[in-house]
């Protein structure tokens, strides 16, 4: 007997080939980053250039073809700040949103632990100016007043993940507000 994986078939309709099946499914994009405090647990965020919507960042980006979201974190923090992170990885959270209207894919992240950065690692931050102008380590409250609330919830998800060593699951990061 063959299988294929998609849904059994209804009385009447035969398997799919699997690239058949592949074509019926959703498509998502993946993506990694790398969730920073100070000593203090302040978090730290990028301000990008190229996202008014979403402004206040953590270093981190879409995976290229054949990388996996640890990878990815890794390189798009080295990428976008000069700061070098080494593993385990630690897992705070997976994030996944819907397609909307400003993109046609849902998109699936994973957010990893970096640790507490000294005071001296952070002013050695250096910014790829084509993707952040700016860093910023606040207290948690002061960042809600500039970022949209999902972000802020977001940011207060996984400061909690840290705190508890439990990853936290944001499955409503969405598109469309």
């Amino acid at each position: 007997m063959t299988t294929s994986p998609g849904p059994s078939p209804s009385p009447g309709s035969a398997w799919l080939p699997p690239e058949q099946f592949a074509e019926t499914l959703p498509k998502a994009t993946v993506f990694g980053s790398v969730f920073f405090t100070d000593e203090r647990d302040h978090p730290l965020h990028l301000r990008a250039v190229y996202s008014s919507t979403h402004p206040w960042q953590w270093p981190g980006g879409t995976t290229e073809a054949g990388e996996r979201p640890w990878r990815t974190a890794v390189r798009e923090c080295e990428e976008e700040t000069g700061i070098v992170v080494s593993g385990p990885p630690r897992l705070l959270a997976a994030v996944f949103g819907l397609p909307g209207a400003p993109w046609p894919y849902a998109t699936a992240g994973y957010v990893f632990d970096g640790g507490r950065l000294t005071d001296q690692q952070i002013k050695e931050i250096r910014l790829a100016p084509e993707e952040h102008d700016e860093y910023r380590v606040r207290p948690l409250p002061q960042w809600r007043p500039l970022m949209p609330a999902r972000d802020f919830d977001r940011l207060r998800r996984v400061m909690e993940a840290r705190r508890t060593g439990r990853a936290a699951y944001i499955g409503a990061w969405d598109w469309e507000d």
